[in-house]
């Protein structure tokens, strides 16, 4: 379904819109997820999120579907091969986050019992339902993203400033950033 009298960054190309329509903004609690979406939006910093969508099968591929174990028993060799053959930005820095990463989320998983419980209670469980009229107003970080990156970040995370984790957010539903004519906003999906 296209956004046509909805969220005007998602209407130029079909994979932005497809991606738009059935994912972003959708909460999710799944923590493979999670951690996809947090290593893909790291990936972005300096980039078009295009670019991203346009690989992320090699990333999926790359990184054994982000299993989030399988990447943090990932071995030096194994991320030299991934940056030399693997169909991904090829940053040296942005590979091994995802390692790096996934050894934080291990840990968070045993204190908090999963990645979404730790992620979720920022918000008390619950999304944050916006009401923009236009793209224009939506910030680019707030003081929910500044909060939870300073936390990432003490908890050893990688490419987690404020605005990345402020698309993050917005990402894994925890922030509907929907137009409020879009058909994918919270309030008009309602029965």
């Amino acid at each position: 379904m296209s956004q046509e009298s909805g969220c005007s960054w998602a209407q130029s190309d079909p994979i932005m819109m497809t991606y738009h329509d059935q994912e972003w903004g959708v909460p999710s609690h799944d923590d493979t997820y999670l951690f996809e979406m947090l290593n893909l939006e790291g990936a972005q910093a300096g980039l078009s999120w295009i670019t991203i969508l346009k690989k992320r099968e090699g990333y999926r591929k790359a990184f054994r579907h982000f299993d989030i174990d399988q990447c943090a028993a990932l071995s030096d060799a194994e991320l030299d091969e991934i940056l030399s053959t693997g169909e991904i930005i090829r940053n040296r820095l942005k590979v091994k986050a995802v390692r790096s990463n996934a050894i934080s989320v291990q840990k968070i998983q045993e204190d908090f019992g999963s990645f979404s419980n730790y992620m979720w209670q920022f918000t008390d469980f619950k999304p944050i339902i916006n009401h923009w009229t236009s793209v224009t107003q939506m910030p680019a970080q707030d003081a929910l993203s500044e909060k939870i990156s300073k936390d990432l970040k003490k908890r050893g995370f990688k490419f987690v400033g404020p605005v990345i984790i402020y698309s993050y957010l917005q990402a894994i539903g925890m922030i509907d950033d929907h137009v409020i004519t879009c058909p994918s906003h919270t309030e008009n999906k309602r029965p």
